[in-house]
C-alpha cells in the first residue's frame, strides 16, 4: 500500500510537471503588445532666422563703411542741380553730443548759388530689399550749418531701383523728403511720402505715383518707419501714420536703402555765399518679409546696441547679386 501510495504520488508529480511545460510552451501574450502605442509626436518645425540688416553707424573711416556694403556716391547726374558734384567728402563721422558713446554719420551739401559751387551727398546700400519694414532715426535740419540758407534742398530716406527705361513698369521706389525752404510749388517746410509706379526723366518730365505731404517745420530727430506687406506701403513717423498706399504703386523690384541730400533745380537762393547744409543718421534697421510696428523697432534696435552690435546683414541676396548703382 506504501508502495502504491508512492507510485500515485509520483505519477500525479509527473502529470502535473507535465502540464505546467505545455502551459509553457503555449504562445503567451506580449505585455509590450498589450501596452497602448505611444503617440507619435513630429518634430516642431522651426521658423528660419529673421533676415535683418541692422547699422548704428559707429565708424571712423570711410573704408569701414564700404566694407559693410555702402556705396558713397561719385556718379555726376540727376536729380539736383544740373553739373553738381557728387562725392565722399560730405560723408563724416561725429560723436553724437546727446549720447555717450553713441557715434552718428553726417551728410554735408554746400552751395554757393551755382552748378560749379555745389556739392551734393548720397550713400546708397546694396540693391537687394523688397518686402518687409524698413526704419532709420533721422535728423532733420532747416538752417544751414553755415552760411546765409535760403536754399530749397532735399534731405532724404528711400529704396528705389534702376529705371531701365523711361515708364518702366517695374520701377520701384519709396521715399522720405523733407524740405525745409518749401519747393515743388509748396512754401515753407513740407514732409512728403510718396510711392512711385515709375516716371519719364527731364527734359520731358512726367510722374506717376502717389504722395502726401504735411507742412511745418520737422527740424530734429525722428523715427522714419516704412511698411511693405500685403500690398500696402504704409509710412509713420514717430510712430504716427502719415500716409498708406497700394494697388499698382506697390514695389515690384528689389531696392536699394539710400539716403540724399540735394538741391532742387532753380531753387537755389541769390548770393555768392557759401552755404552747408546737413542731415544726421543714428541708425538704420530692415526686417524682410515682415511688418513691425513702430513700437516693436524700437525694442529690437535697442536690443542689439545693448548686446553691442554695431552692424548685422542677414538679408539674402538675390543669385546671381544686382548690379547696385548710386546715382538717383
Amino acid at each position: 500500500m506504501v508502495i502504491l501510495s508512492l507510485g500515485l504520488c509520483v505519477g500525479a508529480g509527473a502529470s502535473f510537471t507535465a502540464a505546467r511545460a505545455a502551459r509553457l510552451s503555449l504562445p503567451q501574450p506580449s505585455i509590450r503588445n498589450n501596452m497602448p502605442s505611444p503617440q507619435r509626436i513630429s518634430p516642431r518645425r522651426r521658423e528660419p532666422p529673421a533676415q535683418i540688416l541692422f547699422d548704428d553707424f559707429n565708424y571712423s573711416k570711410h573704408r569701414e563703411m564700404i566694407k559693410h556694403g555702402w556705396i558713397l556716391r561719385r556718379t555726376a547726374g540727376w536729380p539736383g542741380v544740373p553739373g553738381a558734384i557728387w562725392g565722399s567728402e560730405g560723408v563724416s563721422f561725429l560723436r553724437d553730443p546727446d549720447e555717450r558713446g553713441n557715434r552718428i554719420v553726417r551728410m554735408i551739401s554746400s552751395t554757393a548759388g551755382a552748378a560749379t559751387n555745389t556739392r551734393q551727398t548720397q550713400i546708397c546700400h546694396q540693391r537687394k530689399y523688397l518686402e518687409g519694414t524698413y526704419a532709420a532715426r533721422v535728423r532733420f535740419t532747416d538752417e544751414p550749418i553755415s552760411g546765409p540758407g535760403g536754399d530749397q534742398l532735399v534731405e532724404s530716406f528711400y529704396t528705389i531701383s534702376p529705371l531701365k527705361a523711361p515708364m518702366d513698369p517695374d520701377y520701384s521706389e519709396l521715399d522720405f523728403e523733407y524740405l525745409p525752404n518749401g519747393g515743388w510749388g509748396i512754401k515753407g517746410p513740407t514732409l512728403y511720402q510718396t510711392t512711385w509706379e515709375t516716371f519719364f526723366p527731364e527734359p520731358n518730365w512726367k510722374m506717376d505715383n502717389l504722395s502726401n505731404n504735411t507742412s511745418g517745420s520737422r527740424a530734429g530727430w525722428h523715427i522714419l518707419v516704412t511698411q511693405v506687406v500685403n500690398d500696402k506701403v504704409k509710412y509713420f513717423v514717430d510712430g504716427k501714420l502719415q500716409a498708406e498706399h497700394g494697388e499698382r504703386f506697390y514695389p515690384e523690384s528689389p531696392m536699394s536703402i539710400n539716403f540724399n541730400l540735394w538741391f532742387i533745380k532753380d531753387g537755389l537762393a541769390q548770393g555768392q555765399a557759401v552755404r552747408q547744409y546737413y542731415e544726421d543718421i543714428d541708425w538704420v534697421f530692415h526686417q524682410a518679409g515682415t511688418a513691425l510696428t513702430p513700437e516693436e523697432i524700437e525694442p529690437e534696435v535697442a536690443s542689439m546696441r545693448r548686446k553691442s552690435i554695431k552692424f548685422k546683414d542677414t538679408v539674402r541676396a538675390p543669385v546671381p547679386a544686382l548690379t547696385s548703382p548710386c546715382d538717383f
